[in-house]
């Protein structure tokens, strides 16, 4: 199965760097980009993707009204408790740390050769946290 993505972060090299990381794996297709909150939530509905990377401060504790059965990973600079209890408050089901994301996305000696696993209930990257 092909997971579906939606990449939601309003800065654009870290769009272009977490697109260029999930493009080395070929069971996930990047659905879309967004920019902004508002454009993550239309298209989150209009794409219907399996999973949202999202940048959590771009909610600024917003809802986000997702499609049944899609997931939320939510990316930060912050990975302390204040950025955990508002990754729990939309419902992300994990917070990964942007300055490390390479190593949270993708496990092993190289990007190209990622190991594969189970991952919010689908089969995807290993992810290491």
């Amino acid at each position: 199965m092909c997971v579906k993505v939606l990449l939601a972060d309003d800065a654009a090299v870290m769009r272009k760097a977490i697109r260029d990381l999930l493009s080395e794996c070929e069971d996930i297709t990047l659905v879309g980009e967004a920019a902004t909150f508002s454009e993550t939530v239309r298209k989150a509905n209009e794409l219907l993707p399996h999973e949202i990377v999202l940048d959590l401060r771009m909610t600024e504790g917003e809802t986000l009204c997702l499609p049944a059965g899609t997931k939320l990973l939510a990316i930060s600079f912050a990975n302390d408790d204040e950025a955990k209890a508002l990754a729990e408050n939309i419902g992300a089901a994990k917070v990964l740390n942007k300055t490390n994301l390479s190593e949270e996305l993708i496990s092993g000696d190289s990007p190209r050769f990622p190991r594969r696993g189970t991952c919010l209930g689908h089969e995807w990257l290993y992810l290491q946290w």
